[in-house]
């Protein structure tokens, strides 16, 4: 049975992927462009994409457009 859609997981990086990973969101929030500068960091986002696709059950949901709009609106709304 699969765990409900709004069930919370955690997913582990290693010290190493933290950092990669920090700087990559750091350039991001400065620039506001996804740019990968080195390798590393398309290898760190490759494994949180694997982990993603492991927990998350709704990209396989015949909804999933539907579903990706409703999270999305919720998330933006959590902003205002």
């Amino acid at each position: 049975m699969s765990p409900p859609l709004d069930t919370p997981f955690s997913i582990s990086l290693g010290p190493d992927e933290a950092l990669v990973l920090f700087d990559f969101l750091s350039r991001f929030e400065h620039d506001e462009r996804l740019t990968i500068v080195d390798p590393s960091e398309a290898a760190v986002l490759s494994r949180l994409l694997g982990a993603l696709e492991r927990h998350l059950v709704a990209p396989f949901d015949p909804r999933y457009s539907e579903l990706l709009d409703v999270a999305r609106a919720r998330l933006r709304g959590s902003e205002e």
